[in-house]
């Protein structure tokens, strides 16, 4: 088996809890995930179950309670630079072009302007935005906004690319062009994708292997599937493969227990 280029090792995030002093809440308790280099896995779950604290784990914008995160076979100590985050949420600063904030981390990094320009451009034209690069955020589509935060997450090519779901708010068309173009892309160079999504029909389109979540708290993979349908795929016609449908209702034969625990959770809170 080859070294993960991301391992969640035994990962356990307690947070205190807004109940009262000396209180705490455990949203991930001894859950281990491993990214094969080049296998996009998806992780889905019941709502608030703990599937963006996992992410952020990974990311090292947050440390586990315990346990250890290992990038390539080294321990991560701080933010993990291999990777690359596209948010759920707006990411774009509104006082930026498009060119600008795609170029941005090039720019932080010191890269030379000319270079980075020149790299920018070219994201630009990949992600289907050649010729506006002078849009400001306000002035874009939903659509080219995500597009604009596709480029400016890859441009700096990371070994790990990490997404919160990051097609959710798009309407349905604009968001199968999306994740069509997102499979090119990764198809291109094979980088190893860390993909979290609500949508099961998403997850298993996309995807090498698909992680399910119990209900928080306290979440922890309880199923993993192989997705064994041949790529290159086309992620509004894989739905009507029979394999396609096999595995969503096995999947879906896990997940349905633990989404129903997250619904009757929530009307309690």
């Amino acid at each position: 088996m080859p070294e993960a280029a991301l391992l969640l090792d035994n990962i356990t995030c307690t947070f205190a809890s807004n109940e009262g002093a000396g209180k705490s809440y455990t949203a991930v308790k001894e859950a281990t995930i491993a990214i094969a280099p080049g296998e996009f896995v998806s992780v889905v779950g019941p709502t608030g179950c703990g599937k963006s604290t996992l992410l952020n784990v990974g990311a090292g914008l947050l440390s586990p309670s315990s346990g250890q995160v290992k990038v390539f076979g080294e321990t991560l100590k701080g933010v993990n630079h291999r990777a690359g985050y596209m948010f759920q949420g707006e990411a774009l600063m509104p006082w930026r072009s498009a060119l600008s904030n795609v170029t941005a981390g090039l720019e932080f990094a010191g890269v030379p302007a000319d270079q980075a320009r020149a790299q920018g451009l070219d994201w630009l034209k990949r992600v289907g935005l050649g010729g506006f690069e002078n849009r400001y955020p306000h002035q874009m589509s939903g659509g080219m906004r995500k597009r604009a935060m596709l480029a400016q997450t890859l441009i700096r090519d990371p070994d790990i690319i990490l997404m919160d779901e990051p097609f959710s708010a798009l309407d349905i068309q604009t968001r199968q062009l999306m994740e069509n173009e997102v499979l090119d892309l990764w198809m291109a160079k094979r980088k190893a994708v860390l993909f979290i999504t609500h949508d099961l029909d998403e997850a298993i389109a996309m995807s090498d292997r698909v992680v399910v979540l119990s209900a928080g708290p306290a979440t922890h993979p309880i199923g993993e599937f192989t997705i064994d349908i041949p790529r290159p795929r086309d992620v509004a016609e894989v739905r009507t493969n029979p394999r396609f449908i096999d595995l969503h209702q096995a999947i879906w034969s896990v997940l349905r227990d633990e989404v129903l625990k997250g619904y009757a959770q929530q009307k309690r809170a």
